[in-house]
Protein backbone atom coordinates (compact mmCIF):
# COMPACT_ATOMS: atom_id res chain seq x y z
CA UNK A 1 0.00 0.00 0.00
CA UNK A 2 1.51 3.31 -0.97
CA UNK A 3 1.46 6.41 1.26
CA UNK A 4 -1.03 8.24 -0.96
CA UNK A 5 -3.60 5.45 -0.52
CA UNK A 6 -3.12 5.52 3.24
CA UNK A 7 -3.67 9.29 3.39
CA UNK A 8 -6.77 9.02 1.22
CA UNK A 9 -8.14 6.37 3.58
CA UNK A 10 -7.36 8.56 6.60
CA UNK A 11 -9.05 11.55 4.94
CA UNK A 12 -12.17 9.54 4.10
CA UNK A 13 -12.31 8.21 7.66
CA UNK A 14 -12.02 11.72 9.09
CA UNK A 15 -14.77 12.98 6.79
CA UNK A 16 -17.00 10.02 7.66
CA UNK A 17 -16.53 10.55 11.40
CA UNK A 18 -17.32 14.24 11.03
CA UNK A 19 -20.48 13.48 9.06
CA UNK A 20 -21.66 10.94 11.65
CA UNK A 21 -21.08 13.50 14.41
CA UNK A 22 -22.94 16.15 12.40
CA UNK A 23 -25.88 13.79 11.80
CA UNK A 24 -26.05 13.16 15.55
CA UNK A 25 -26.29 16.88 16.21
CA UNK A 26 -29.08 17.27 13.63
CA UNK A 27 -31.38 14.73 15.32
CA UNK A 28 -34.34 16.54 16.93
CA UNK A 29 -34.32 16.59 20.74
CA UNK A 30 -37.79 15.02 21.04
CA UNK A 31 -36.52 11.98 19.13
CA UNK A 32 -33.73 11.44 21.67
CA UNK A 33 -36.20 11.60 24.57
CA UNK A 34 -38.19 8.56 23.45
CA UNK A 35 -37.96 5.60 25.87
CA UNK A 36 -36.82 3.17 23.17
CA UNK A 37 -34.01 5.48 22.04
CA UNK A 38 -32.90 6.00 25.65
CA UNK A 39 -32.79 2.22 26.26
CA UNK A 40 -30.83 1.62 23.07
CA UNK A 41 -28.39 4.40 23.91
CA UNK A 42 -27.84 2.89 27.36
CA UNK A 43 -27.21 -0.60 25.95
CA UNK A 44 -25.04 0.38 23.00
CA UNK A 45 -21.75 0.80 24.93
CA UNK A 46 -22.27 -2.60 26.59
CA UNK A 47 -22.89 -4.27 23.24
CA UNK A 48 -19.84 -2.64 21.67
CA UNK A 49 -17.62 -3.63 24.59
CA UNK A 50 -18.90 -7.21 24.42
CA UNK A 51 -18.25 -7.35 20.68
CA UNK A 52 -14.72 -6.00 21.07
CA UNK A 53 -14.00 -8.44 23.90
CA UNK A 54 -15.26 -11.37 21.85
CA UNK A 55 -13.26 -10.31 18.80
CA UNK A 56 -10.05 -9.87 20.81
CA UNK A 57 -10.58 -13.12 22.71
CA UNK A 58 -11.67 -15.55 20.04
CA UNK A 59 -9.86 -14.43 16.89
CA UNK A 60 -6.31 -14.33 15.66
CA UNK A 61 -5.43 -13.35 12.11
CA UNK A 62 -9.04 -13.74 11.00
CA UNK A 63 -9.51 -17.26 12.36
CA UNK A 64 -11.46 -18.58 15.32
CA UNK A 65 -9.09 -19.46 18.17
CA UNK A 66 -9.80 -21.09 21.52
CA UNK A 67 -6.78 -20.62 23.76
CA UNK A 68 -5.90 -19.38 27.25
CA UNK A 69 -7.79 -16.13 26.67
CA UNK A 70 -11.05 -18.05 26.25
CA UNK A 71 -10.42 -19.86 29.54
CA UNK A 72 -9.84 -16.50 31.23
CA UNK A 73 -13.08 -15.08 29.87
CA UNK A 74 -14.86 -18.24 31.07
CA UNK A 75 -13.42 -17.78 34.55
CA UNK A 76 -14.53 -14.15 34.55
CA UNK A 77 -18.03 -15.20 33.51
CA UNK A 78 -18.23 -17.69 36.37
CA UNK A 79 -17.01 -15.05 38.82
CA UNK A 80 -19.65 -12.66 37.54
CA UNK A 81 -22.35 -15.30 37.94
CA UNK A 82 -21.20 -15.73 41.54
CA UNK A 83 -21.55 -11.95 41.93
CA UNK A 84 -17.89 -11.42 42.77
CA UNK A 85 -16.52 -7.88 43.02
CA UNK A 86 -14.97 -6.46 39.84
CA UNK A 87 -11.37 -6.81 41.04
CA UNK A 88 -11.99 -10.47 41.90
CA UNK A 89 -13.43 -11.02 38.41
CA UNK A 90 -10.34 -9.50 36.81
CA UNK A 91 -8.00 -11.42 39.13
CA UNK A 92 -9.76 -14.71 38.32
CA UNK A 93 -9.47 -14.06 34.59
CA UNK A 94 -5.78 -13.18 34.89
CA UNK A 95 -4.99 -16.16 37.10
CA UNK A 96 -6.77 -18.68 34.90
CA UNK A 97 -5.27 -17.27 31.71
CA UNK A 98 -1.78 -17.34 33.22
CA UNK A 99 -2.34 -20.86 34.56
CA UNK A 100 -3.48 -22.22 31.22
CA UNK A 101 -0.53 -20.56 29.47
CA UNK A 102 1.88 -21.97 32.07
CA UNK A 103 0.49 -25.46 31.40
CA UNK A 104 1.22 -24.99 27.71
CA UNK A 105 -2.17 -23.89 26.43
Amino acid sequence: MNPTTVWIAIGLTVAGCYLVKLLGLLVPAHTLERPLVRRLAALMPVALLAALTAQQTFSAQGALVLDARAAGVGAAAVALLLRAPFLVVVAAAVAVTAGVRALGG
